[in-house]
């Protein structure tokens, strides 16, 4: 999974043509943003994950990138703070949980509150289906209709399913960050 990470500081450095990049990952409680967040720091997954409290800031240095890292929390009272740590930041990460479908209508809901910020235009989007190891996962296919993605203008939008544990589908997550390089 190491390399993997390692490939997504290549493709920043590429994409800004600068030193530094800043993300926002947010996301409803539980779907999985904080593993992303270690996987990133530390190339490791872990199951003892403590929740976020508001939000947790990660600077990570790899070679000469260093990337700035909003992990922000996602149970209900926090998600109004989302809008302010995606303000100014290359990119937006949105983890969905692709197990509990029963969080869709509302993760739908929200994402599309935070993208409708003026604030936010054309801020490049995206979605990360976590948990794709899990059996009876909700596809690529169905978190795009689920999610309204393809009701999604002004910025580009991926979506791609994933899992924090293993390297199982994060090539084409690569593929997508690559993709956004200028």
């Amino acid at each position: 999974m190491a390399p993997f990470f390692s490939s997504i500081f290549q493709w920043i450095a590429g994409l800004f043509f600068t030193k530094a990049a800043e993300i926002a990952v947010v996301g409803l409680q539980a779907s999985g943003k904080t593993s992303f967040v270690n996987v990133i720091g530390s190339g490791q997954w872990s199951e003892d994950v403590v929740p976020t409290v508001a939000f947790n800031f990660r600077k990570v240095r790899k070679g000469n990138v260093v990337l700035k890292i909003w992990d922000v929390a996602g149970q209900p009272k926090f998600r109004s703070m989302w809008e302010r740590y995606c303000h100014g930041v290359d990119a937006i990460v949105f983890v969905v949980d692709s197990i509990d479908r029963d969080k869709f209508e509302t993760a739908r809901f929200e994402l599309h509150a935070l993208i409708s910020q003026p604030s936010l235009s054309g801020v490049p989007l995206l979605v990360l289906g976590n948990k794709n190891d899990i059996h009876g996962h909700t596809d690529v296919q169905g978190l795009i209709r689920a999610l309204q993605l393809d009701k999604i203008t002004g910025r580009p939008v991926s979506c791609y399913s994933c899992s924090m544990k293993s390297q199982h589908n994060l090539d084409i997550v690569l593929q997508w960050l690559s993709s956004r390089s200028h």
